[in-house]
């Protein structure tokens, strides 16, 4: 007989919204953190040890925060708003204090992503003023290094992920579109390497393994596409996987490369096996909506830490298949 699927270990409330965006910071000395971006334009500081909020910054004048994410060199943390904004914050010795801030002029929900280049410097990348454009800059800098628009009609960019492989001198950038196409772009040459077209309808989200030269990507239909990287920085389908119902908000590959977490419109996260993509649980807890996924960076694997963020306002916190 097959295992029940497993009950959060417990669950964070009081976020005041739906929950669009989660991250972790837990490795060093400090209390393992959660970050959590809402619909009501607050970031909550969940401290994983008390389970409560060490603080609330509310910086994008009340519109909702689509993308929260820390720098690992420093007490950096980055939020994407819909307010055009993107906003640096200095947490160093418990201040809040607002750095900088960055206007991208785009009214999508494309969330940003953040390559670090060296412990002073990243790359930025996110969606522009113009539909299908997509801007990357330095920080904290902000120089920009090159805007990305490709010339066939692909329509509006959906997603992003920016990464370096070993087999590349510079940065890669994925993207997906409203029209399914996945594209591969050269950020140094601001060409496209490769394009398929994954899904029938908008590329709602991806998530890549840059390890592993492996991605996958989901949208509003029932299906996920698998693809992968060959030696010539083509992009490959590979299948992928059916879902019982339709619609994916959010994936995300454990660090260890084992797991693969989908966050569902059906109120559902699905646990897949990330080398072949089998189906390991699904776990149904929320009550509308899950929003965002997220794996935490614990440097002990016994203590990984999922969480999943739900329009239903909570956020469910689970432990499953760490090591023993």
């Amino acid at each position: 007989m097959s295992h029940p699927p497993p009950s959060p270990i417990y669950t964070l409330r009081g976020a005041g919204g739906p929950l669009n965006s989660l991250h972790f910071r837990c490795y060093g000395e400090d209390a393992p953190l959660l970050f959590s971006g809402s619909g009501k334009g607050c970031i909550h500081i969940w401290n994983l040890n008390t389970r409560r909020t060490n603080k609330v910054i509310e910086g994008h004048s009340g519109s909702s925060i689509i993308w929260v994410c820390t720098k690992r060199s420093k007490d950096t943390l980055i939020s994407q708003g819909r307010d055009m904004q993107i906003c640096l914050w200095d947490l160093g010795e418990g201040r809040c204090d607002l750095l900088d801030s960055v206007w991208t002029g785009s009214v999508g929900f494309c969330q940003c992503s953040m390559l670090e280049t060296s412990p002073i410097s990243s790359l930025l990348a996110f969606a522009g003023q113009q539909t299908e454009e997509i801007k990357i800059i330095e920080l904290p800098s902000k120089i920009q290094i090159c805007t990305l628009m490709p010339v066939a009609k692909v329509g509006m960019v959906m997603c992003i992920n920016l990464f370096q492989p070993d087999s590349c001198p510079g940065p890669l950038l994925l993207a997906g579109y409203e029209e399914g196409s996945l594209l591969l772009w050269d950020v140094t040459q601001q060409s496209i390497l490769s394009q398929v077209k994954a899904h029938p309808d908008p590329v709602m989200c991806l998530t890549f393994d840059p390890t592993r030269l492996r991605g996958i990507s989901g949208s509003s239909e029932k299906n996920l596409s698998s693809w992968k990287l060959d030696e010539k920085n083509n992009l490959q389908l590979q299948g992928g996987v059916t879902l019982a119902n339709p619609g994916v908000s959010q994936l995300c590959i454990r660090e260890d490369g084992k797991l693969l977490a989908s966050a569902g419109w059906d109120s559902r996260v699905r646990v897949f096996g990330w080398k072949k993509l089998r189906p390991l649980a699904v776990l149904q807890y929320h009550t509308d909506m899950v929003l965002s996924v997220a794996f935490s960076d614990h440097q002990d694997p016994r203590q990984r830490l999922m969480a999943a963020g739900s329009k239903d306002q909570r956020i469910s916190l689970w432990s499953l298949y760490n090591e023993s």
